[in-house]
């Protein structure tokens, strides 16, 4: 069998191996302006107000690690569909006005795609990816809150990213788990802030989190584990009441 040697050298990195995986490794989320929605019981929807729900991603799209400049990714052509359940309405509560109008949505992962990232969909300054560097998304969950009055999205995300470097490499899937959210997100080192949908259903989605080291020192040195990421997610949602 060939052996193959990785150097960890900044030059051969810049010209042939960019640190990509930018948002979406093992990580714990970090506090946001929302309370997160949970990841583990998908929201029941028992009564009579229904929606579907389409998710689509846009090009514009950034994501960053570490204290490294953000990557340039177009996500464009990312697609997901789900269904979503009304709560009922506050309108005579003053605590919970800020509800009237939220909608919790359930997405179908299996059928959910986000494009990966290679060197047709990211730039790092400036220049495309190496064609041989990938990764695969592969959601598990994405489900959460929208209101449709305030334009207010919040949705928990997780997900498995598998990072290849052509044949020669495959690392162990980096488990994602995080919010992604139309208001702000905050760590330590980085820091977001969203837009709510607007009239035509657009909207920017972002999540702080902590990536903490996994199990492969190749990564773990790669990535600079551990650190911080952002990511910023254009997308639009369109919701259409069932019958």
């Amino acid at each position: 069998m060939r052996n193959y040697t990785l150097s960890l050298n900044p030059a051969f990195l810049c010209r042939n191996i960019i640190p990509i995986n930018v948002p979406y490794l093992r990580i714990q989320a970090q506090t946001s302006s929302s309370p997160s929605p949970s990841l583990s019981t998908p929201p029941s929807f028992s009564s009579s107000s229904y929606y579907r729900v389409e998710f689509k991603t846009l090009e514009g799209c950034k994501l960053g690690i570490s204290r490294y400049p953000d990557f340039e990714y177009s996500a464009e052509g990312g697609v997901g569909t789900g269904k979503g359940k009304l709560v009922a309405d506050h309108a005579d509560d003053d605590d919970d006005n800020d509800r009237n109008g939220e909608i919790l949505v359930d997405f179908d992962v299996g059928s959910l795609y986000i494009p990966p990232l290679t060197a047709a969909t990211t730039k790092f300054l400036g220049l495309p990816l190496p064609p041989f560097l990938k990764i695969d998304i592969v959601p598990q969950i994405f489900q959460g809150k929208i209101n449709k009055e305030s334009g207010k999205v919040d949705l928990g995300f997780k997900a498995e990213f598998w990072f290849s470097i052509g044949t020669i490499y495959r690392a162990p899937p980096l488990l994602v788990s995080t919010v992604l959210t139309s208001e702000e997100s905050q760590g330590k080192m980085r820091r977001g802030r969203g837009q709510r949908l607007d009239g035509s259903g657009k909207c920017t989605l972002v999540g702080v989190a902590t990536v903490d080291p996994i199990d492969d020192q190749f990564m773990n040195s790669f990535l600079g584990l551990p650190t911080e990421c952002l990511a910023n997610l254009k997308a639009t949602i369109s919701l259409a009441q069932s019958s």
